[in-house]
């Protein structure tokens, strides 16, 4: 076996991997630091958006789940036991290559739910200890957005301007006035002005932007941090597997990868780095001797959805803008008395699917086959609006991340089995959050309705299952993200939420990450 060293190992180059690796690198110039990433370079200039055929690409190639995906850098996962399926991207940038860029903060109230609601436990940070790597990485990324969400807390101008409302986003925002709720313009990280250099456009409006971006408009970690980390001297090693971690003496070793090649290698490290997701993550520590901790994998938290969509009478263009990053509703984020549920979620608005898309039933399976599906499809396409009802979910240790040993995948690993079901309190927040939707569509002109109680594919935010907190609390990591009983092992993906929040967590885990490389630069710096 090849016997490579480095003074720091990175296991995965996506949104958390990439972020960490910029901001130490940054700080420590001296020290040696290798990214390990299952995936490959994705070249988003020529992106399936350029081709008439990019739907059968979303579909296919980079549909959100693996196991429909099987693509070369996937790995299976056993999901017979979850509603909710797995989505994710192996590739440099990670899953935010297959994203929508909507691009929210967690809420001051969201680091402390034990305190204010009851339930769960708190983080052991706050909202104002990630505030300022927020801020850093909203300008890395290039965000768009609006100050003065009077939702949220007060924070500096975006980096650029929002990228405004479509024609049936602003039908939904005038039915918001007068139903008088919360609505704002959604962040994203999608430029709506040039970025200096040439590099980076802003966004034209065409549409189909969950793939990649030509323009660059669209963030991506790889489009926001990867030219400086190569820069810095980061070596970013693509293609290759980490299959095992060397565990004893209560510290990791090194790790053993299989590389493009199928050459099998061993790397000594002083500090190892898990930034890939709750998946993987757990499957390597699951499967490392040496180490052990009863609530590593439990604690799973996704955000369970429904689609809500309405059918209008006009031509609202609808297919063009971004899809995910029109507005937002937060009007029943927190726990309200008066309801029989806990927390809450958010309303994000969605614009219509392509023709294709259209024509398999789009959102809400509004069109059907058989007699009249021509019809049908001349009244829906273009014409809809689409609210996602986005709920906050509770850690409960039912919901986890385990490992089938009786299963191995190509590499004789093996496979990462998923277990989740909807609590009763999820169930209620559903139900009322649909009627909301509804009354919002209804409101704003809507004539049919159509109604996707849960979104099969929406496992695309994999959360906790190795939270923060005191190792006497039963915790996995510290605040770092350090994992209790292993001396130099840290964990940075989304893993380490301690609760889910009803937003999208890409933004507060990029902050963590910047903050993690911070700590461990001071700790470095003492050794």
């Amino acid at each position: 076996m090849d016997k490579q060293s480095t003074d720091v190992v990175i296991v995965g180059a996506g949104a958390s991997g990439l972020a960490f690796a910029w901001r130490l690198a940054s700080l420590q110039p001296e020290i040696s630091i290798k990214v390990i990433e299952r995936g490959d370079f994705v070249d988003q200039r020529n992106a399936p958006s350029l081709n008439n055929d990019w739907e059968i690409a979303l579909l296919r190639r980079f549909h959100g789940n693996p196991n429909i995906r099987r693509g070369d850098a996937d790995y299976p996962v056993e999901d017979s036991d979850t509603p909710i399926k797995p989505s994710f991207f192996n590739a440099v940038g990670g899953s935010t290559i297959r994203w929508g860029a909507h691009f929210p903060r967690f809420r001051p109230s969201d680091f402390s739910v034990k305190s204010q609601d009851g339930v769960a436990r708190d983080w052991p940070i706050s909202y104002q200890d990630l505030e300022n790597y927020m801020d850093i990485n909203d300008e890395k990324m290039g965000v768009s957005g609006l100050a003065g969400d009077p939702g949220n807390p007060c924070r500096a101008e975006r980096p650029h301007p929002p990228l405004g409302l479509c024609e049936g986003s602003s039908k939904l925002a005038r039915a918001a006035n007068r139903l008088g709720w919360h609505w704002w313009p959604a962040d994203a990280a999608i430029i709506s002005t040039d970025r200096p250099g040439g590099g980076r456009q802003a966004c034209n409006n065409c549409g189909p932007c969950g793939m990649g971006c030509p323009r660059h408009a669209r963030a991506s970690a790889d489009i926001a941090y990867l030219e400086d980390v190569l820069a810095l001297g980061v070596n970013v090693e693509t293609r290759s597997v980490v299959s095992h971690i060397q565990i004893s003496g209560g510290k990791a070793h090194s790790i053993d990868i299989i590389d493009k090649n199928g050459i099998k290698k061993n790397i000594v490290c002083r500090e190892l780095i898990l930034a890939g997701n709750a998946l993987s993550t757990n499957v390597l520590l699951q499967s490392s001797e040496g180490w052990n901790n009863s609530k590593l994998g439990k604690g799973l938290m996704l955000h369970p959805t429904a689609i809500v969509t309405g059918i209008f009478a006009e031509e609202l263009h609808s297919y063009t803008g971004p899809f995910a990053t029109s507005l937002v509703s937060q009007e029943f984020y927190e726990t309200h008395p008066e309801r029989d549920f806990v927390r809450g979620f958010q309303l994000q608005a969605l614009r219509s699917q392509g023709p294709l898309s259209t024509a398999l039933g789009g959102y809400g399976k509004s069109v059907s086959w058989g007699r009249g599906h021509a019809k049908i499809f001349e009244q829906s396409f273009a014409k809809s609006m689409s609210l996602t009802v986005t709920c906050e979910d509770l850690p409960e240790d039912i919901n986890r991340i385990e490992i089938n040993s009786e299963k191995r995948d190509r590499f004789d690993m093996p496979i990462a089995k998923m277990s989740y079901r909807l609590s009763e309190n999820t169930k209620k927040m559903i139900g009322f959050g649909v009627d909301r939707a509804s009354d919002w569509l209804a409101k704003a002109g809507a004539h049919k309705i159509n109604v996707t109680k849960l979104s099969e594919q929406a496992g695309f935010h994999l959360m906790g299952t190795a939270s923060m907190g005191e190792a006497g609390d039963g915790c996995v990591t510290g605040d770092d993200g350090r994992v209790h009983g292993l001396e130099n092992v840290t964990i940075i993906d989304a893993s380490v939420f301690v609760t889910a929040s009803p937003v999208n967590p890409t933004s507060t885990l990029q902050a963590l990450a910047l903050r993690a490389a911070d700590l461990m630069h001071h700790r470095l710096a003492q050794c």
